[in-house]
């Protein structure tokens, strides 16, 4: 526990920086735990890497970190942030620049802050390691954190929902005030799957609306809000792994066609960007007929979220379900946008098996033909 790093017993870290500021205490990041998401965000990612490998050595070696992380998560209902450290920043969820966080009026939401993304991956990571809890043969662990995503989602939908938007709030401030702000954020909790399939409706149509969606991305901030600003870094911008996450919440609950508008403007995007590369970011003005994205002038490129867009669209549009355990692969109402006929994967691997495919787009979604096999794993294919 180290209120200068943010640091408490079972937090990922931030950031981690080294030289000379960082051996001196000059700067947190050394490293630097002021970050609100990493957590839940490692336990979603060791259930998606025990979907694809069931690699039963690694799950042993992490074991303590996995039930220290649950730990931390599990310490209150709802998942918050408040610096602790002079040095630390204001901010600890992906969006934390010191202004991301505010209300309708535009005044910053001071905390605990309960950011409504951040509730959704507790909500994913306790399912997900309750998946994996079954498979270690601990039914009781298991029923209990699904329990408790349970209890989750519906202390979400009476704080977070907002009724005369549709739509949810940014987040819950230090009083438990909803921030009544009209942001991306929300499309996250569509990507782990918080919210009823009753309520992702009035969402999907918000965020494909034009004061979300800019012709090349979906918006951090719509433009009617006080604090909109296109030029911005977290308030307007378009950030390419944040539409990739929306995209994604979108074909989980059944919205194709909107899936395929966010992925179509990603891949049209990339065409006027260096190298046909995403970068880390790109201004919010809407499109114009003829002209690529406004550049944002600092945005980092290559930067690894953006670079990850591509393997997560690629993956949804094919539908993998992996599910190594059970030594399974399911392409899951597989489909491609007009702009690409077919794609061939090689190398493709589930468990202890080796794939080489090839999806093709056909007029009732795509076919997957299977072109090499190494193992045994099964392929399924629904629609």
């Amino acid at each position: 526990d180290d209120e200068f790093t943010d640091q408490k017993p079972g937090k990922i870290l931030h950031e981690y920086r080294r030289g000379e500021m960082a051996a001196c205490r000059e700067i947190v990041f050394i490293p630097y735990y002021g970050s609100v998401d990493a957590t839940p965000l490692f336990l979603m990612l060791m259930a998606e890497y025990l979907r694809w490998t069931d690699d039963r050595a690694l799950l042993a070696e992490l074991q303590p970190a996995i039930d220290a992380a649950l730990g931390w998560l599990e310490r209150s209902e709802y998942v918050t942030y408040a610096s602790r450290s002079a040095r630390g920043l204001a901010n600890q969820g992906w969006k934390d620049s010191h202004d991301a966080i505010m209300h309708e009026d535009g005044e910053l939401a001071t905390g605990p802050i309960a950011l409504v993304e951040v509730q959704g991956y507790k909500y994913a990571a306790l399912r997900g390691i309750a998946d994996v809890l079954d498979t270690q043969g601990r039914a009781d662990d298991a029923r209990r954190l699904r329990a408790s995503a349970d209890r989750l989602r519906e202390k979400f939908l009476r704080d977070f929902w907002m009724e005369d938007e549709g739509y949810c709030a940014l987040a819950l401030d230090g009083d438990g005030a909803p921030c009544r702000v009209i942001s991306s954020n929300p499309a996250h909790a569509l990507w782990t799957g918080l919210l009823p399939p009753d309520r992702a409706e009035p969402i999907a149509k918000r965020l494909l609306g034009t004061a979300m969606f800019s012709g090349w991305g979906v918006r951090t901030l719509g433009v009617r809000g006080r604090r909109y600003n296109p030029m911005s870094y977290h308030d307007g911008s378009v950030w390419p792994h944040d539409t990739a996450i929306a995209a994604a919440g979108l074909r989980r609950y059944g919205f194709t066609d909107e899936f395929m508008t966010l992925a179509t403007g990603l891949f049209e995007a990339a065409q006027y960007c260096d190298g046909r590369r995403l970068p880390e970011l790109f201004c919010g003005f809407p499109r114009v007929p003829g002209y690529g994205p406004t550049p944002y002038p600092v945005a980092c490129s290559p930067q690894a979220w953006a670079a990850g867009v591509v393997s997560q669209l690629l993956g949804e549009m094919l539908g993998l379900e992996p599910d190594a355990p059970q030594n399974r692969l399911t392409f899951r109402n597989p489909v491609l946008p007009e702009w690409l006929p077919w794609v061939e994967v090689r190398g493709l691997r589930v468990g202890q098996s080796r794939l080489d495919v090839v999806v093709t787009r056909g007029r009732e979604g795509a076919a997957v033909e299977v072109l090499e096999r190494h193992g045994g794993a099964e392929i399924v294919v629904r629609r």
